[in-house]
């Protein structure tokens, strides 16, 4: 079995747009010809390849279904104000409409670049609420039970004396019910005042008690913001996923395992 994931890029503007013709699939259809929401659906399916054409589906197939049935009748009807109503919307209409034994994983919703929702097949009724944040820190990476030599030649320049920054971003999951989970304004205020106040602009091997004898590595990092949001936090909803970016090639996540 493979998968296959496309992205279908588009704005809920009004019924009269959605008459239009698609001119940039890229930059999405309808266009954002008005202040509107961009929005991003990513639909993965899975199955068996054609052997004959080396296919698993027709891309332009997905790109159809997308549009006539969740983009037109959303569009259309107005009812969606909020992203998990149309993510569900979407999954409602899409779970049937691919063939055979070709079968849709995953929906994707990306509301910016910085704030998705997720669906999967195996627990349909369970939304994934993913939030980007970002701190500034400085960190030295330095074992004391190691020689000066013996650090150097573990950590490199990341041994520096007197520290080293990073623009640290942080990916936040949550999983629940649609009921379960919290309105935006208040997720992101837990996460502000437990994480991002405690971090933001200090000296974490000196400043944080959590990193005074634990080396503050993107890995550890990642754990320690786990401990600070897990148990009843962000209650009624599950803490699913903590991931930190260090850099944006170098990143760490922890799911409480």
């Amino acid at each position: 079995m493979i998968e296959l994931t496309r992205q279908v890029r588009f704005s809920l503007i009004d019924e009269s747009a959605c008459a239009t013709a698609v001119t940039n699939s890229w930059g999405g259809w309808p266009s954002a010809a008005r202040i509107a929401p961009w929005l991003t659906l990513e639909c993965t399916v899975a199955g068996d390849v054609d052997a004959a054409s080396g296919y698993l589906c027709d891309i332009s197939t997905i790109d159809r279904v997308i549009r006539e049935q969740v983009v037109v009748p959303a569009s259309t009807s107005h009812q969606h104000t909020t992203c998990q109503s149309l993510l569900q919307f979407a999954w409602q209409q899409l779970a049937n409409c691919f063939a055979g034994p070709l079968r849709m994983t995953r929906l994707r919703l990306e509301a910016s670049p910085f704030l998705h929702y997720c669906l999967h097949a195996d627990n349909d009724a369970m939304i994934e609420l993913t939030q980007q944040f970002e701190f500034s820190a400085s960190h030295r990476l330095h074992n004391p039970e190691l020689s000066d030599e013996e650090n150097r030649e573990l950590f490199g320049k990341c041994n520096n004396p007197h520290g080293h920054g990073h623009n640290y971003v942080v990916e936040v999951t949550l999983a629940g019910e649609s009921d379960q989970l919290l309105p935006l304004p208040q997720f992101e205020a837990i996460v502000k005042r437990q994480v991002i106040d405690r971090l933001d602009h200090k000296f974490l091997n000196l400043q944080i008690d959590e990193f005074r004898e634990l080396n503050p590595s993107v890995e550890n990092i990642a754990m320690v913001i786990w401990g600070w949001l897990g148990d009843d936090t962000l209650a009624p909803a599950m803490l699913q996923r903590v991931r930190v970016y260090e850099t944006p090639k170098t990143w760490a996540d922890y799911a409480g395992k």
